[in-house]
């Protein structure tokens, strides 16, 4: 039985870099975690030990430094590109590049121009891949979106079986902690408009959904981005049902009309799912 090398590929993981714009007494951060994956003539480094087709993983971590200090830092999807497109075409051995990018938000302490504090929002992220043949993809995306109707969700006409003790309700808090990653295959306003876009029609379509699943929430929030964004073609989405018990308060002799719960961190639902266009162009290694 022969053995043979498979897909492989080596990298630097969470490279973090903070990058300071100093426009006189006001400053602006770029907060950012970059993770880059290499891939090519690989097979002599496996097979023997033999590093001369590599790119240490300490150079890649130093691209990432000087192109901060080089090129500054936009929109992530702009510095993921940048990168990957450096790695592949300056080194014959690699034929592949993958750069992932989150970025996290400050919001400024208006006392200063120097100030600020870390924002309570979601972190943005993206996955660029280039390769020899000059192939990109771009998939920006957001995770840690956190989300909560306090009515106007209901579920109920599920299976039951021997199983089964959860009560139907037709009232219930919703609440879900977003990932969502979209793929662009157009040209759009820019990747910054673009972002802002899509997760404003995620939030609209959470809150304006009346849901009788956490399923059709999913469906309608990527339908909207789909209806409000040209340039993406496919989203893929993964929500975590955060259950919200009513507490039980008749043993302090009290009634509990819909306002005291618990929230359970643990066991939870997990709805995944993608909406895409029918249309859609082929996705290549975009979900890699």
């Amino acid at each position: 039985m022969s053995v043979i090398l498979g897909p492989n590929r080596y990298g630097k993981a969470e490279t973090r870099v903070v990058r300071v714009v100093r426009d006189g007494g006001v400053h602006h951060i770029k907060d950012l975690n970059v993770s880059s994956a290499l891939s090519g003539d690989m097979e002599a480094v496996h097979l023997t030990g033999d590093n001369s087709a590599v790119l240490p993983t300490d150079t890649q971590k130093n691209t990432v430094y000087a192109f901060a200090g080089k090129h500054g830092v936009d929109q992530i999807e702009d510095f993921a590109l940048l990168l990957a497109r450096h790695f592949v075409d300056s080194q014959p051995t690699i034929h592949h590049a993958r750069v992932a990018i989150e970025e996290y938000a400050w919001d400024r302490i208006p006392v200063t121009g120097h100030s600020f504090v870390r924002a309570g929002r979601e972190v943005r992220t993206c996955v660029v891949h280039y390769d020899r043949d000059g192939r990109a993809t771009v998939v920006s995306g957001l995770k840690d979106l956190v989300v909560l109707n306090s009515t106007g969700s209901e579920f109920h006409g599920y299976i039951v079986d021997e199983y089964t003790t959860l009560q139907p309700t037709t009232d219930r808090i919703l609440a879900t902690a977003v990932t969502a990653q979209w793929r662009h295959a157009g040209d759009g306003p820019g990747f910054g408009k673009s972002y802002e876009r899509v997760r404003e029609s995620l939030l609209e379509a959470f809150a304006d959904t009346h849901s009788l699943s956490l399923q059709q929430t999913l469906y309608a929030m990527g339908r909207r981005v789909l209806d409000a964004c040209p340039e993406v073609c496919e989203i893929r989405m993964a929500m975590p049902n955060k259950h919200h018990f009513l507490v039980d308060l008749r043993p302090f002799g009290l009634d509990n009309a819909g306002e005291v719960f618990y929230a359970a961190d643990r066991p939870y639902g997990l709805i995944e799912g993608t909406v895409l266009r029918e249309d859609a162009p082929d996705a290549a290694f975009a979900w890699e």
